[in-house]
């Protein structure tokens, strides 16, 4: 993965050279071919050529002799030359402006000598026509220049040809050495980041550290979050099925006591020789039985529905004293738990909260009766109301604290709950009611020295 991107990016790079050369060159070609049809404005505009050429609107004849005018010699005293005007013959008719070292006459072969050439006095010379004379203007120390070369046009074709050819190549080879140099640098992070990917859909969520990850380094960072954030879910989703696996082999335990019950019974109803009392012991187990059954699967519906959020509130505003106190009257009048030590105290009588009281009853009671069945009978166990809060404390055996960080799991039994028929989903339950409500339950306990649920609401007024 690592080469196709590198070289994916040395093609995008050598295309874009490829395309900037060629356009470059059409570019110049292209002010070439306008520069010899137009022209350069600029540069020709005030040139000795053109200056020489207009210069015969100075001229004029008297008596068959050319003179220039006032302005014609201003003219050419500002453009900072001299002037000859000559015959058919070469020799010199008139002068202005020129130095007194100048030739008088000249020969075709010396006209054409300094019209291509400078001379040792670096005059620069333009010659034009008019009428049947020429006339020759020097320009000392010229910013123009006349360079004369000759070439062959196929030698040049092929020299040029070889010259494009040998910067093509130079181009590329640069071109090649940056892409490669470059695309180490981008594209190794972007072979990790894709790895890294890979690794993650491998359920591989190790955090790792990157060298040098440049301009990326806030993906590795994110990507190193998403490979927590997934190591924490799949560290839960393992519990869970842990918990749920082991929940399910309790359940299956706990179920096979009652079918067995159930089934050994109604095997003994069938015996024509039970009596009416025996027969009316035995329905009484298998009701018994099915109740603890029915009771088990009802558990089991509820915390689902409670763990997917689909239990609706039926929400009123309820006085919590005279509520708490109803509760802790029923269990006081319950046979089962009619002798021991129950104790209500309200410290708020007018804390109100806004509460689903079917569920909200649920809830105090699973508190409750975990404190009254997971202890002896001579536990004393004081519900209390609090300005902010509901409490239900015990002074029982306490809950280690290896049993304390799971307490509140769905489908686990803590080591003292051996003995003890239950679903296992009581705590839980009780926890995903209250925050269902929007409050929140916290449970503390020493070993020896009891445990204390609190309950807090903030929705509360």
């Amino acid at each position: 993965m690592k080469w196709k991107l590198t070289v994916r990016y040395l093609i995008s790079v050598l295309s874009i050279v490829f395309i900037v050369f060629f356009l470059n060159t059409f570019i110049l070609i292209g002010m070439l071919f306008y520069q010899q049809t137009y022209g350069i404005d600029e540069v020709t505009e005030d040139s000795g050529e053109n200056f020489t050429r207009s210069f015969q609107k100075y001229l004029s004849l008297e008596n068959g002799e050319p003179i220039v005018s006032e302005e014609g010699i201003e003219a050419l005293q500002a453009f900072g030359g001299w002037m000859q005007i000559l015959d058919e013959n070469g020799q010199v008719q008139s002068s202005y402006l020129a130095p007194e070292d100048v030739s008088t006459h000249y020969s075709p072969i010396e006209l054409v000598h300094k019209y291509k050439y400078m001379d040792d006095e670096f005059n620069t010379y333009f010659i034009g026509a008019f009428e049947s004379y020429s006339y020759l203007i020097g320009v000392p120390d010229s910013k123009e220049e006349r360079v004369l070369f000759m070439m062959d046009p196929e030698t040049v074709f092929s020299y040029a040809t070889k010259s494009l050819l040998a910067i093509v190549i130079v181009d590329l080879f640069i071109a090649m050495l940056v892409a490669l140099l470059f695309s180490t640098v981008l594209t190794k992070p972007v072979s990790n980041i894709i790895d890294r990917i890979s690794q993650l859909k491998k359920r591989n969520f190790i955090v790792q550290e990157t060298k040098r990850p440049g301009i990326y380094k806030p993906v590795f960072s994110n990507l190193n979050d998403v490979s927590q954030t997934l190591q924490a879910h799949e560290e839960e989703r393992l519990k869970l099925e842990k918990m749920r696996d082991e929940w399910i082999s309790n359940v299956s335990h706990d179920l096979k006591t009652p079918l067995a019950s159930i089934r050994g019974y109604a095997e003994l109803l069938r015996d024509q020789d039970v009596s009416q009392m025996e027969r009316l012991e035995y329905a009484e187990v298998i009701e018994r039985q099915s109740i603890y059954m029915k009771d088990l699967l009802d558990d089991f519906n509820l915390t689902m529905r409670l763990r997917n959020q689909e239990m609706p509130l039926t929400l009123q505003e309820t006085r919590l004293e005279s509520f708490v106190r109803e509760i802790v009257i029923d269990l006081l009048n319950d046979p089962q738990f009619g002798q021991y030590a129950i104790s209500f105290v309200s410290d708020s009588p007018d804390l109100k909260w806004n509460i689903d009281r079917h569920l909200m009853k649920r809830a105090i009671l699973n508190f409750v009766y975990n404190a009254l069945i997971h202890n002896d009978r001579n536990i004393a166990v004081t519900i209390r109301i609090n300005p902010d809060s509901l409490t239900i404390e015990d002074n029982g055996k306490g809950i280690r604290a290896d049993d304390l960080e799971q307490i509140f799991e769905r489908y686990y039994r803590g080591t003292n709950t051996n003995n003890i028929r239950g679903t296992g989903l009581g705590m839980a339950i009780s926890r995903d009611i209250i925050e269902a409500h929007g409050g929140e339950v916290s449970l503390t306990s020493e070993v020896g020295m009891g445990t204390r649920v609190e309950i807090r609401m903030s929705k509360s007024e």
